[in-house]
């Protein structure tokens, strides 16, 4: 079997294990999450035949293993069950709460992904052209800065400054899915701004460090020897062989703006699946929770999984085995 073929393969098998040991984490850290569901909705006047009554509607009386089991299942043929909270007026499914959000989710995930990418390569690119120049150590100190950060004090910190003394943009992303588009992106700019803070800073010094290592090398020296320009070096020499980290490093954080969104999304009161997750949690609806934490899961592997692909499939020495 060629290479890559069966190291996609073994990275297929890896991913599949890694998300049925995650669900089983999942359900079990759930399964261990203080506080009874059902008195929760029914009130703590309830008497415990309601209550009992109440958990035997929605499946709680069974054994945990027997829920598991039950819930895998659905899961691998894609329904998630349904929203406990729905069924005390009617019944909602869990898919049709995550699929707005998800869009809303991956919208801003977009939004932030197409400035944040370029910026990062462009900065990471630059730093390496004029290492150790003024522009390096300040783009080095102002992605450090913002990498010690926590999201949360990143979101504050824009939000006093945009949305309170300047009042240049809302300081609450309240979207709909009749928001028009101009207006969402208005709306999403503050969010979007504090994730490419975030994310920037990681993509531009792993651009920079992935190019320096690759200028101490023979062919770079050959290049610069023939006396081509040195950012005729960098651009169509060093970044091509510089790939495999970059992408790695850019899919990591691709799955962060889908994954790690949760803070920021509750900061500006985002309708995302974070948010959801977060609502969900409050309310002790675990068929949501379950749900929004195996996506974030499956989001993470499928992106660092293509990742890999990319990095074999760019590897000359597994294109061409011997």
């Amino acid at each position: 079997m060629h290479p890559i073929l069966r190291t996609v393969l073994q990275r297929l098998g890896l991913g599949v294990l890694t998300l049925f040991i995650v669900s089983l984490v999942i359900f079990s850290l759930i399964e261990m999450l203080p506080g009874n569901f059902a008195k929760r909705i029914l009130g703590q006047a309830a008497t415990p035949e309601t209550v009992a009554a109440f958990e035997k509607e929605i499946g709680l009386d069974k054994p945990p293993v027997e829920r598991y089991v039950s819930w895998i299942g659905d899961v691998v043929t894609g329904e998630f069950g349904n929203s406990f909270t729905s069924r005390v007026g009617y019944q909602r499914k869990v898919a049709d709460l995550i699929v707005p959000r998800l869009k809303n989710t991956l919208f801003l995930a977009s939004m932030t992904a197409a400035v944040a990418v370029p910026l990062a390569l462009m900065l990471g690119i630059l730093a390496a052209l004029y290492r150790n120049s003024w522009f390096d150590r300040v783009v080095n100190s102002a992605t450090l800065t913002t990498i010690s950060m926590p999201e949360f004090f990143m979101a504050y910190i824009l939000m006093l400054f945009l949305a309170v003394n300047w009042q240049l943009f809302p300081s609450l992303a309240s979207v709909d899915h009749d928001t028009p588009l101009w207006e969402r992106i208005y709306r999403c700019t503050l969010p979007a701004l504090t994730l490419t803070l975030v994310i920037v800073a990681h993509m531009m010094r792993m651009t920079r460090a992935a190019i320096i290592n690759l200028l101490a090398s023979p062919y770079i020296e050959m290049a610069r020897l023939k006396g081509i320009s040195k950012s005729r070096v960098i651009l169509h020499h060093a970044l091509p062989n510089a790939w495999a980290p970059i992408v790695n490093v850019i899919a990591f954080n691709l799955a962060y703006l889908i994954v790690g969104v949760v803070v920021v999304e509750a900061v500006f009161t985002y309708p995302g699946i974070g948010q959801l997750m977060v609502d969900a949690v409050r309310t002790k609806d675990m068929p949501v929770v379950q749900a929004c934490a195996l996506i974030f899961a499956a989001t993470y592997i499928l992106l660092n999984l293509l990742a890999d692909i990319i990095s074999i499939a760019t590897n000359p020495r597994l294109l061409h085995p011997r």
